[in-house]
């Protein structure tokens, strides 16, 4: 069988190095967030530390929740050199780790992130959010945005792996003839 069953569980992360955000989503035709959180590293100067505490805190959600997919947002270009080399590496030992677990990594650019969940690649963070809370029916904003884009990789990816959201319907006439042909389409 395949890691990409009914239902899998995704690992979402929103690399960084003095903030790294998480989340698990389990995917289904109800998407559903399991855990959001963030790990911060202001704490540590050591730059190797930081990375070193990326990659047990990688280690130790992998083991606990045991996710099947494995979703990470790519550092996108513009900032300086310094910043990319860093990000990068965070990247790279989040990345580390999930393939030590075997997980199938899959790496996402931050506007596509933003176009899967608002339709808008140049969504703001603030937009992504009430997007991911109106579809997921969240309640409570996290105190960093780093949880809510990793939330957003989680279901970027499920919304790729899953499929097409709306099936082919070829000869429907407008609305009334959709609904009439998808009672299930309809919210209640």
């Amino acid at each position: 069988m395949s890691n990409i069953s009914k239902s899998p569980l995704i690992l979402g992360i929103d690399p960084g190095t003095q903030i790294l955000g998480y989340a698990l989503l389990k995917g289904g035709p109800h998407p559903e967030l399991i855990e959001m959180d963030v790990l911060k590293l202001t704490k540590e100067k050591d730059i190797y530390a930081r990375l070193e505490m990326i990659h047990v805190k990688m280690v130790d959600v992998i083991q606990q929740h045991h996710p099947t997919q494995f979703a990470i947002e790519a550092p996108f270009f513009g900032k300086n050199i310094q910043s990319m080399l860093k990000l990068g590496r965070a990247q790279g030992v989040a990345i580390a780790a999930a393939m030590q677990f075997k997980l199938p990594v899959t790496e996402y650019a931050p506007k596509k992130v933003k176009q899967s969940i608002t339709g808008n690649g140049n969504a703001d963070k603030e937009m992504v959010w009430k997007m991911l809370e109106r579809t997921l029916k969240l309640t409570k904003q996290p105190k960093y945005y780093d949880a809510t884009d990793a939330l957003a990789v989680a279901l970027c990816h499920w919304y790729q792996i899953s499929g097409p959201v709306l099936p082919s319907v070829k000869g429907l006439k407008g609305w009334d003839a959709f609904l009439a042909k998808n009672p299930d389409r309809i919210k209640k």
